[in-house]
């Protein structure tokens, strides 16, 4: 018997496809007029690049922005590799998509959060929507919108 259509895993994929093809485009293109992004990802995720002493300064998850300098962005399927200056150090990632926590594009109000999920949990759909959470210190400021994908998967 067919276990139903995977909305969610869809739309997961779908989400990731979209943040692809947007640094796809910076990268291409650059950032067009205000637009800049802020990145969390879970540093945790095996397939994450980055140097030791920022996975021990960040062992849980990290957010980076991408704004004013950014260098060697490229995207692969599965992720996208790019250095980043922090502290006057170029220090090169590699960020797979399925570490990815949120997208935020503070410019336009745009934002997605991919919550953390095992494939053989149960749990059932929230009511209302999950509230974005507080970003902390360098996360993004303002009211965006954050798009809960995973609380619809099985």
């Amino acid at each position: 018997m067919a276990r139903g259509i995977d909305y969610g895993g869809m739309m997961h994929r779908a989400m990731q496809r979209l943040i692809a093809d947007v640094l796809q485009t910076v990268a291409q293109e650059g950032l067009p007029g205000d637009h800049h992004f802020f990145i969390t990802f879970d540093t945790r995720d095996s397939d994450v690049e980055m140097a030791d002493w920022l996975r021990e300064r960040y062992p849980e998850e990290m957010t980076i922005v991408i704004q004013h300098w950014f260098d060697d962005l490229v995207i692969t399927p599965e992720g996208f590799r790019i250095t980043l200056n922090f502290g006057n150090s170029p220090e090169p990632l590699y960020i797979p998509f399925d570490a990815l926590r949120t997208f935020v594009d503070p410019s336009v109000e745009f934002g997605l959060r991919f919550e953390n999920h095992e494939e053989d949990e149960e749990d059932e759909p929230e009511e209302d929507p999950a509230e974005p959470e507080d970003p902390g210190e360098g996360g993004p400021a303002g009211g965006a919108e954050v798009v809960s994908l995973d609380k619809w998967r099985k």
